[in-house]
């Protein structure tokens, strides 16, 4: 009798971990799974050159790292690049309008590169030509949609921000 109640007992315990380990295998996939359609979902945007990068955090020559409202982003459409971003750091020159003191700009003409990244993800090198003051933004897309963006300029010292891509939904800024 203990015989076979110890073998229920074992039999019981030999269920639930191999139910367990199921459970397991079937979230580690189902992570994959969101994982693969993430990816997929940021390739279309990036192929479709129509998204949002939302800045998160910025990060300034010289400077600390500073988190910032998500009101601050960098339009992509086809035919435009429309800059709403902050700026801190040495500017070389005053702008002629006070009220333009960040990034802000549309550039309907423009060079727009972009490659493939060595680990996934893509490298965006954007050259706006009709934008005196922006000689080129720098955007790395990861395949989870996080990105990376450096702006190099004539007139202040270079700056970066981390946030995160996504679809364009609005047209209020345009």
């Amino acid at each position: 009798m203990k015989n076979m109640q110890s073998l229920s007992k074992t039999f019981l315990f030999m269920l639930l971990l191999t139910g367990g380990l199921f459970q397991a295998a079937n979230a580690q996939i189902s992570k994959k799974e969101k994982q693969a359609a993430k990816a997929a979902e940021v390739k279309k945007l990036v192929d479709a050159q129509n998204y949002v990068f939302i800045a998160q955090t910025v990060l300034p020559t010289g400077m600390q790292v500073r988190q910032i409202t998500p009101d601050f982003d960098l339009r992509v459409a086809k035919d435009s690049i429309l800059s709403y971003l902050p700026y801190f750091g040495r500017a070389y020159t005053a702008p002629i309008d006070p009220s333009k003191g960040g990034l802000q700009f549309k550039s309907k003409d423009f060079e727009y590169k972009v490659s493939e990244a060595k680990k996934g993800g893509w490298n965006i090198q954007i050259k706006p030509k009709d934008v005196n003051d922006v000689q080129s933004l720098q955007l790395n897309i990861y395949e989870s949609g996080y990105a990376y963006l450096q702006v190099l300029s004539v007139n202040r010292q270079p700056i970066a921000f981390n946030g995160y891509v996504t679809a364009r939904k609005d047209q209020k800024k345009n």
